[in-house]
């Protein structure tokens, strides 16, 4: 831990090391660990190999263990500039109410037994994904392109990204094009969804010196970077039913679902002064949350009930 860290951590001898069970289950990012989960039971459902119920959810369970892994080690190496935004000061480290050791011990601990018990218990090519997965997000983008590019958030997006990947593989034991493809769609959401927040907590950013693309080329460079992403998301968001991945129901919900976004990124980029500038960031951000879950319980569905089929075989038949 960097001195900043240290020195940003609140020492409050009143408060004994060791926080309750709220404090260690947040420092798991529930939230993440829910799209994480969701996304890799996607691609777990989606896989063209069934998987034994009990092996499935011991597959999800290591999953999310290794999802809050990084989150933990995320919030300890980051304490520093937690304690000086306002949206994360709150969190239990800049609190005190889980010392640096602790959160380290604790997020290690969950990595390692997470990815161990996954090889263990599934295969080793899922458990690979989730090493990799936990080592990126931990190592790459935490401890070094967060707090040095701009593009911290375009190449440090492949590691949400690789969830729907580590079910497939659970299941089949190995990777293909269409996980590839859920993949894609994930990274290439992940700017324009992080970039919408960013602009409305630029300040925060730019107090915790962290060379998000609002800070460091500005909102309008940001929100035209935010349409473009936006418009190669909305076609892409359609390859699934090309490939045989989604079917008809998918191909109709992703037209509408791309058109929408496109639309509400057009407007975060037509406004760009005020409270209407704020507002709508504020609604793609929001809208792009419901984007992807949406998109990807479509696959759920047409899997969970064997609706798929693609688009391009329905064309052909």
């Amino acid at each position: 831990m960097t001195n900043a860290t240290a020195q940003a951590i609140p020492r409050n001898l009143d408060i004994a090391p060791g926080g309750d069970v709220s404090d260690y289950a947040a420092l798991l990012k529930p939230r993440v660990m829910f799209l994480v989960v969701f996304t890799a039971l996607v691609g777990l459902v989606a896989a063209p190999v069934p998987m034994h119920p009990v092996l499935a959810i011991a597959a999800l369970i290591c999953i999310a263990v290794g999802a809050g892994a990084s989150g933990a080690l995320n919030m300890w190496y980051d304490a520093d500039i937690d304690a000086r935004m306002a949206r994360t000061a709150s969190r239990p480290l800049p609190r005190g109410a889980v010392t640096p050791n602790e959160a380290l011990t604790f997020g290690s601990m969950l990595a390692i037994g997470s990815v161990l018990c996954l090889g263990l218990m599934v295969n080793w090519v899922a458990a690979g994904l989730l090493a990799f997965t936990i080592f990126f997000y931990v190592f790459v983008y935490t401890m070094w392109l967060k707090r040095s590019t701009p593009q911290n958030i375009v190449i440090g997006g492949a590691a949400g990204a690789l969830p729907p990947m580590i079910g497939w593989a659970a299941a089949t034991g190995a990777v293909s094009l269409e996980p590839f493809v859920m993949f894609l769609i994930i990274f290439i959401w992940t700017p324009p969804h992080f970039w919408a927040l960013a602009l409305v907590r630029a300040k925060d950013y730019e107090r915790a010196g962290v060379p998000m693309l609002p800070v460091t080329h500005g909102p309008d460079e940001t929100r035209r970077q935010i349409l473009i992403y936006s418009l190669i998301l909305a076609p892409l968001g359609m390859a699934p039913a090309m490939i045989g991945l989604g079917g008809a129901l998918y191909a109709a919900v992703a037209a509408i679902l791309g058109a929408v976004f496109v639309i509400f990124a057009f407007d975060c980029y037509r406004q760009r002064e005020g409270e209407a500038a704020e507002r709508a960031a504020k609604h793609l951000f929001a809208y792009s949350v419901l984007y992807l879950f949406v998109l990807f319980a479509v696959l759920l569905v047409e899997h969970g009930f064997g609706l798929g089929g693609g688009l391009l075989s329905l064309i052909w038949t």
